[in-house]
């Protein structure tokens, strides 16, 4: 194999694994995104329940204002009672009261009703607070591990780049040319094998010729049909596939 070709392939490995390790980056942001989120979701559901609570605290009170307006009226009606001389009014006077000691049992009923939705909504918010605890702590420790794993492959990225610029330092400024170009337009893999007289980029069958030339090793030889640099050793075999 020729000795530009065994390092166009060391570059390649150390531009594939730059590449794995931006992808493995890139995908820090969204795990970390959905890690907020998580926790997030568990305090909004926090959040709805005590919110919950508090308005079936609140139409208690109101329920509460209504009876004690009731009961005045009462008091009201029945010191009219008191000092009415007629009939007629004393019966109005007696109807009113009976409408409200009525509604007071309408919302009395309602306040119980709204007792037992409150025991219920107490529960609800004693289970989301421990959830929304579980969560929080789950996603911060998961975080933790998130950012150490950033940390590390920051790290090995920048020797692996720096490794990478090593080689490239060393490949023929020409050959290297082609190398970026081919790179830019194919992905990660340029400098294939050729195996079964086919291309390793573009699996097209390869004129024998051109077979001929990967494995003498005395040359550049490129894949006439994708443009890839193509490489041969002893493990490929040669024979076309049938």
């Amino acid at each position: 194999m020729l000795d530009a070709i065994e390092k166009l392939l060391i570059l390649q490995d150390r531009d594939r694994k730059c590449q794995r390790l931006l992808t493995e980056l890139d995908n820090v942001a969204p795990q970390r995104a959905a890690l907020h989120g998580r926790a997030q979701k568990a305090r909004d559901a926090l959040e709805a329940a005590r919110q919950k609570l508090r308005q079936i605290e609140s139409d208690r009170k109101q329920l509460e204002l209504q009876v004690e307006e009731q009961k005045q009226h009462i008091n009201r009606y029945s010191l009219q009672q008191f000092e009415t001389k007629k009939n007629d009014e004393y019966r109005a006077l007696a109807k009113e009261i009976d409408g409200c000691k009525a509604t007071i049992v309408r919302l009395e009923d309602r306040q119980l009703d709204l007792m037992e939705q409150a025991e219920v909504a107490q529960t609800a918010v004693a289970g989301a607070i421990h959830l929304a605890d579980a969560t929080t702590k789950a996603a911060d420790a998961e975080l933790a591990l998130l950012a150490e794993r950033e940390t590390s492959l920051q790290n090995e990225l920048a020797a692996a780049r720096q490794g990478r610029d090593q080689l490239a330092a060393v490949v023929d400024a020409g050959l290297l040319a082609r190398y970026e170009r081919l790179r830019n337009n194919k992905g990660g893999r340029v400098v294939v094998g050729v195996d079964h007289s086919a291309c390793g980029g573009c699996h097209m069958q390869l004129p024998p010729q051109v077979v001929l030339t990967a494995q003498a090793a005395q040359e550049i030889t490129v894949c006439p049909n994708c443009a890839r640099i193509l490489y041969h050793h002893q493990d490929m075999d040669l024979a076309a596939s049938e």
